[in-house]
């Protein structure tokens, strides 16, 4: 395991479960066709680890956290303690993919590094990512309704996030660091089970003739791919 010790702020105060997510709906958006994927963000491994489990695939992993990486090199083929940067000593045009989940939001510079993942892309690679809708609606009903905007330990409002997205602002992003999103399909659609909270958005969705769709997923799932240039 090699080391970029530079991590970004918050992310020693992370409770260590915070590092455990497997993400198994992110699995059916990794292309069959990849033979070698780059996890940037790792945790202790977990995603990676269930994705060499389900298909023959070679899984690299970087991750901030020293206690997470030195686990997460235990599950993978090779990990690297540090931050996603043109310093991290990763070899370029080697990665048939490269997943962001819930990485990008965290990012000073999101572009930066999409645009550093073409780079480490070979032709024909795709980046995946999955990223939290700032439109959820239940983080518009704190907003607007109770006029509040607390954050948390996890979730949308994260309080080490550095960014928020929505569907519409997430196909800008990617379209002005030159990628075509092949994919993107709303996850993790909350309902709140038979909670009254769920009842002003059915009837605002009825009401708007499905224009509000987006608002029941906490996340958007991308699969899109760099636009070669001549």
């Amino acid at each position: 395991m090699k080391t970029n010790p530079t991590k970004p702020p918050g992310y020693e105060s992370k409770p260590a479960n915070y590092f455990e997510y497997s993400r198994p709906e992110m699995l059916p958006f990794i292309p069959s066709n990849c033979k070698r994927v780059l996890d940037v963000g790792c945790g202790k491994g977990h995603f990676g680890e269930t994705l060499k489990r389900s298909r023959s695939i070679e899984v690299w992993g970087i991750e901030p956290v020293a206690t997470a990486a030195a686990e997460a090199a235990t599950k993978l083929d090779h990990v690297i303690e540090g931050v996603f940067t043109s310093e991290a000593d990763l070899p370029l045009e080697s990665f048939d993919g490269i997943v962001f989940n819930d990485v990008l939001e965290h990012l000073f510079d999101p572009a930066a590094a999409l645009k550093l993942a073409q780079k480490l892309l070979r032709p024909g690679g795709v980046v995946v990512a999955s990223i939290p809708n700032i439109r959820h609606f239940l983080a518009l009903w704190e907003l607007i309704v109770r006029k509040d905007w607390r954050y948390t330990d996890s979730g949308i409002l994260d309080r080490t996030h550095l960014r928020f997205f929505t569907q519409k602002s997430i196909l800008t992003l990617f379209a002005d660091c030159d990628f075509k999103v092949e994919r993107i399909e709303g996850i993790s659609p909350f309902w709140g089970g038979t909670s009254r909270k769920w009842l002003p958005y059915k009837i605002l969705n009825a009401l708007t003739f499905n224009a509000i769709a987006d608002m029941k997923y906490l996340q958007f799932a991308v699969v899109a791919q760099p636009l070669r240039k001549v």
